[in-house]
């Protein structure tokens, strides 16, 4: 009877994935080796990335401020 049990999962899907599930696997594939080279550059120049994470930062804060200001100087409603 343990001779009949040879089908059991072997690890590899038997359907290679189509469409929309192989293209979101190649997807995932290449946003982690991204990330992996990210994280390696970082890590190999850190004061590098910290000055670039606190510009982005400094970027967005100004830009949110800045449209902010915009939106409250044309407004009458609170005059």
């Amino acid at each position: 009877m343990t001779n009949e049990l040879n089908a059991g999962f072997t690890g590899q899907p038997t359907n290679k994935p189509e469409g929309i599930r192989k293209a979101a696997s190649n997807t995932a594939s290449v946003v982690r080796r991204e990330v992996q080279a990210v994280a390696a550059g970082a890590a190999n120049h850190p004061h590098t990335a910290s000055s670039v994470v606190v510009g982005i930062g400094l970027l967005a804060f100004s830009i949110g401020y800045l449209l902010g200001r915009q939106s409250v100087e044309t407004s009458r409603f609170w005059r």
